[in-house]
């Protein structure tokens, strides 16, 4: 991947520059709701010794990891759009992103770990209601293992 072009403008500067890599709303969102229904877990933790991959929300002892994908950065097949400055560099370096999202993912099902993969836009109470049947599969899994 070549050096980062220059903003197109002051604007995308500074929009660039508030983009946050954690915390962000659809994160949070999930996250309080989990939370509310007693659910506990760690946030932006780190998975595998050898690996630089931290996970959105994790269940180390289960194994399980959630990314919340924004669908700018990962290249969602509804909402993800392609920047009119800098084109050439902006497409390889989204393609970079969803090829090392697919690489993640991977090696990570590999260790046995359960990796859940969400958009920005789904829906919060459904994306909550899904890792809860996750975490229950899990556990019964582990527990008659």
């Amino acid at each position: 991947m070549s050096n980062t072009p220059p903003a197109s403008s002051d604007v995308v500067r500074e929009r660039m520059v508030r983009q946050r890599s954690r915390d962000t709303v659809p994160e949070v969102a999930v996250r309080r709701r989990l939370h509310a229904t007693g659910v506990r877990y760690r946030v932006h933790a780190k998975l595998e010794p050898d690996l630089r991959v931290r996970g959105d929300i994790v269940w180390g002892g289960l194994k399980i990891v959630v990314f919340i994908d924004g669908c700018y950065w990962h290249g969602c097949p509804i909402h993800a759009t392609a920047p009119k400055a800098n084109a050439a560099w902006w497409r390889q370096k989204l393609d970079e992103n969803i090829a090392r999202d697919r690489r993640t993912d991977a090696v990570l099902t590999s260790r046995d770990w359960r990796v859940l993969r969400f958009w920005e836009h789904e829906e919060p109470d459904a994306v909550v209601m899904t890792i809860r049947n996750e975490l229950i599969e899990r556990r019964d899994t582990h527990r008659r293992g």
